[in-house]
């Protein structure tokens, strides 16, 4: 052990679970994988923008109030200069001595496509959402919780409003805390043909008994000989009362891993925050150690810290760094990750021309003052001894004026 993690177990124990747990975290990385990850980044950030000035009256956000949120946002630096970068996603203008914020036409345009896919997504929304109570225990989930990851299975944020209360058969809102964050979304009634996963959908279309996937380089011998082992017994659907099923057997994992596949396979783009899928663990039955559980897995997850931020992602859900089976709701949202990066091209186009211009203009002005230092060289003995105290050259006032106006003045002619 490290010196310094020595010390830390030593001279700070309450830390000592953190510097323990760390070491678990570990996964040869996957270049393609994190590539994905990084290609999202900067789309979830404008999203959370966006939803923030949909969410303003008139739609018009101060860029003083949007500052403010920089911090919640994970960002720092100017909210101007964020915005500023993406021109075909946010206008900025000034009104009253103050800057504003609203979505351009064409990104208005896309908020409306989004909208009127969610109106058609309906019923996949609403079997979602069946299917996430049906794998909970007493089939019930805190609403608190679910919103931390509504936008990962694709609900919208009046999915309560919108969904719940149509569907009065299917759901119902309940609170047997009493406080406010203790409601909770409950299933009124069971559905069977809902309780198949993705994984016995796909084994029934090909005629074969339900197994996992593992997408692992074939050189990987043992971890291939482990998931071989683990995969020789049967299958354990997450809809199956886990009641019935023993604490620490291989039938327990098995159920546990099925799930955590199902609830990948739910969401939109196939990846779940760790740490807000442990916020589940007790309506999921998910193991205390759950990152031990998918690092264990490596051939059905793949675990990152992109960011900093544990991230889980369904292997079989991508090839190469690309998403295999996009929902509509991803495909909407990637022409707003266009968008969005042909803005930033044409922001960095722009700044690029702005800099050559900058660098253009130091070098006439260096050139400028070559001329002027070769003309003060050329002058004679006797113009010195004629000009007496005067001083020539940049000491001269009226030349040293016209030499700073070349310099800084960006108007000044080239």
């Amino acid at each position: 052990m490290h010196i310094r993690n020595l010390n830390c177990l030593i001279h700070k124990p309450s830390i000592k679970y953190f510097c323990r747990s760390f070491s678990l975290w570990s996964m040869k990385k996957d270049p393609d994988l994190e590539s994905a990850l990084s290609r999202n980044r900067r789309w979830i950030v404008n999203n959370q923008i966006k939803n923030i000035v949909l969410r303003y009256p008139n739609q018009i956000l101060p860029l003083r109030f949007l500052q403010k949120k920089f911090k919640t946002l994970d960002l720092q630096g100017s909210a101007m200069n964020w915005v500023k970068k993406y021109p075909c996603c946010f206008e900025v203008f000034l009104q009253h001595d103050e800057y504003y914020c609203r979505l351009t036409k064409r990104m208005m345009a896309l908020v409306e496509e989004e909208e009127t896919v969610k109106d058609m997504q309906e019923q996949v929304l609403v079997q979602r959402l069946a299917k996430l109570l049906m794998m909970s225990a007493n089939h019930r989930l805190n609403v608190v919780k679910l919103n931390e990851l509504k936008r990962n299975f694709g609900f919208s944020d009046d999915y309560l409003i919108r969904i719940v209360p149509k569907y009065s058969d299917l759901f119902r809102i309940v609170n047997y805390g009493g406080r406010r964050s203790s409601m909770d979304i409950e299933l009124v009634s069971w559905n069977s043909d809902l309780a198949v996963s993705a994984i016995e959908t796909s084994a029934q279309e090909q005629g074969v008994e339900p197994c996992f996937s593992c997408s692992l380089p074939s050189t990987w011998v043992k971890s291939w000989e482990r998931f071989h082992e683990f995969n020789s017994t049967p299958y354990v659907s997450p809809y199956l009362d886990p009641g019935q099923l023993v604490e620490g057997t291989k039938e327990m994992e098995k159920r546990t891993v099925g799930l955590v596949h199902e609830l990948l396979s739910l969401t939109l783009w196939k990846k779940v925050s760790i740490l807000k899928l442990g916020h589940f663990k007790r309506e999921f039955r998910l193991p205390d150690k759950l990152n031990v559980l998918l690092l264990k897995h490596l051939g059905i997850f793949y675990v990152s810290n992109k960011y900093q931020l544990y991230t889980v992602l369904l292997r079989e859900g991508y090839k190469g760094s690309e998403l295999i089976d996009k929902d509509p709701l991803v495909v909407v949202k990637e022409k707003f990750g266009e968008l969005m990066q042909e803005g930033l091209h044409e922001y960095n186009r722009r700044h690029c021309s702005q800099n050559l211009e900058k660098k253009r203009k130091a070098g006439m002005v260096l050139s400028r003052l070559h001329e002027i230092e070769d003309k003060n060289s050329d002058v004679s003995d006797s113009e010195d001894q004629v000009q007496g105290d005067k001083l020539g050259g940049l000491f001269d006032p009226e030349e040293r004026k016209r030499f700073y106006k070349v310099l800084f003045d960006d108007d000044a002619p080239g």
